[in-house]
């Protein structure tokens, strides 16, 4: 068997592990644990950059994209959890209107 079969196997496999893992976890957890692991997808954006570096032809095809994807998971996490703790913070009352009439 070669190697590239083998490594397509553990990928296949791998993704079929993450799709059971995360449909297992409450809706109420999705944005909490989506926050907490940026700091991961941040290293393995690094990770994914150090590898095409040293890549040629397909491989950095495949590195780039992984550059992308990961970046583009990083984000949206950032995105989603600013949006999670804005819903958290309390809005400032209006101001008061004076009582000498001026505007």
């Amino acid at each position: 068997m070669s190697i590239a079969i083998v490594w397509l196997t553990i990928f296949i496999l791998s993704v079929f592990v993450g799709i059971e893992v995360i449909s297992k976890v409450s809706s109420t957890l999705h944005t909490p644990l989506m926050s907490g692991a940026n700091a991961i997808h941040g290293v393995i954006l690094l990770g994914a950059i150090l590898v095409t570096v040293h890549m040629d032809g397909v491989g950095v095809v495949v590195g780039l994209v992984a550059i992308v994807l990961a970046t583009v998971n990083m984000v949206g996490g950032f995105v989603v959890t600013d949006r999670m703790l804005q819903m958290f913070t309390r809005k400032k009352a209006p101001a008061a209107p004076t009582a000498g009439g001026t505007k």
